[in-house]
């Protein structure tokens, strides 16, 4: 026998191999039915833990600490769309023989899955009969079955379906940590968890298509991204097409355009906005505001170039920890001399810093500034204001005594505030 501990501190004893289905159905079947997935904590797991979430069907062997998930929990809508992602691709291997899955994971709201179609083409006019297959599927009640396989039967199983994105996955993973989970006709190599059965699943809705190189790499193909969203009931999806119509009239890209803030231009390069006059003056009279309250906090304001030397970003760490995803360095006639696009006003902060000798009575010394900073997106990661590849940057930085970091807390907090 093993204790199951509840989260109103309650104890129940039931037999090694119990699951959270059946933890559940021995307090009613109502609660059941309405469980996803259950999340395990064992007594070694700190307090502060959150534990471990399963799958429903996951046969538990030792005492824990569980909790019951439903739709309610932001950790059950999870498993349930990528579940709902593994129910796409279903469709689509039904309707798309030969094609091929690169990763399908659960986002904050929904899943997408990266598919390579090969010679096929896909549109928006081809989502409605992947939801009309996938409600199809999902009324068969077929169940999630989890397998753990060993690294060269998944690398023989992949090589024989022809799907090199999973064989390279495989490739890098450990043997014995491996597990496939099927559900209908569809196998896939996955870590979980999932829910019971496809049952529960009442609405869907592919919501968009875009392009996406295999693991970020714009030197690899190029797959097709399917983004959708399911739920437990159609109430539910009616409910938030009306959030998504709304949230479009609101689009700041629609505003921006509409009452002539920004723009953006080819020529000038993507990613990169142009400040329209009216946008201009909206913009300056926030850098205003905010300058006048960083002045009352006590910060200095500083102002720093554009570019730095790469030995700047390799010494302060951005390089080796963001170098993949920074512009290129720049490269002067001088042999060996390297600049970058500044990624981060930080490290200039600290050169100012470390300009002038400094004595503990200078503290606290508080320098901002308002400096625009570079970041390589990927061109399909662009949107809007929201991913672009040059911004401007309200940052500061604190040089304080060894002091409890009350005072310097409460100062961002009001600062962010105000923001």
């Amino acid at each position: 026998m093993i204790n199951i501990k509840f989260p109103d501190g309650s104890v129940r004893q039931f037999e090694e191999g119990v699951t959270g289905y059946d933890v559940a159905m021995s307090i009613s079947p109502r609660l059941a039915a309405d469980t996803i997935a259950v999340s395990v904590r064992t007594p070694d797991e700190p307090e502060t833990s959150k534990g471990t979430v399963i799958d429903i069907m996951r046969p538990i062997t030792k005492d824990v600490e569980i909790r019951l998930l439903k739709w309610e929990d932001d950790e059950a809508k999870h498993v349930f769309w990528h579940s709902s992602s593994h129910l796409m691709a279903e469709a689509l291997e039904a309707l798309y023989p030969g094609v091929k899955f690169g990763i399908g994971p659960a986002v904050e709201n929904g899943f997408y899955y990266d598919v390579d179609f090969g010679g096929a083409t896909f549109t928006d006019a081809d989502l409605r009969k992947v939801e009309d297959k996938m409600i199809e599927l999902a009324r068969q009640k077929q169940e999630f079955i989890r397998k753990e396989v060993s690294k060269a039967d998944a690398m023989k199983y992949f090589t024989e379906k022809g799907d090199e994105y999973k064989q390279e996955l495989i490739s890098e993973l450990e043997d014995g940590t491996i597990t496939y989970y099927t559900c209908g006709q569809f196998t896939d190599l996955c870590r979980g968890p999932h829910i019971r059965n496809t049952e529960i699943i009442k609405a869907v809705k592919l919501t968009a298509i875009a392009g996406a190189y295999w693991r970020g790499d714009q030197e690899r193909q190029q797959l097709t991204r399917i983004y959708g969203i399911t739920f437990p009931k159609k109430s539910l999806l009616d409910e938030y097409l009306v959030v998504l119509e709304e949230a479009k009239k609101r689009d700041h890209r629609k505003i921006g355009k509409e009452m002539e803030l920004f723009t953006f231009s080819q020529r000038v390069g993507a990613g990169l906005p142009l400040w329209l006059p009216r946008g201009a003056a909206l913009r300056n009279t926030l850098e205003n505001f905010l300058r006048k309250k960083q002045a009352e906090y006590g910060y200095l304001p500083v102002v720093t170039p554009h570019i730095g030397a790469k030995d700047l970003y390799v010494t302060s760490g951005h390089y080796a920890k963001y170098g993949k995803d920074s512009f290129q360095p720049i490269h002067t006639p001088q042999e060996g001399e390297e600049f970058m696009l500044k990624p981060m006003n930080c490290p200039h902060h600290c050169e100012i810093y470390r300009s002038s000798p400094r004595s503990y009575r200078d503290l606290p010394l508080r320098f901002a500034e308002f400096g625009t900073v570079y970041r390589y997106e990927q061109s399909g990661e662009l949107h809007g204001l929201t991913r672009v590849r040059g911004v401007l940057r309200r940052q500061a930085v604190s040089a304080d005594t060894a002091i409890p970091l009350g005072e310097p807390a409460d100062i961002f907090a009001a600062l962010l505030k105000v923001s």
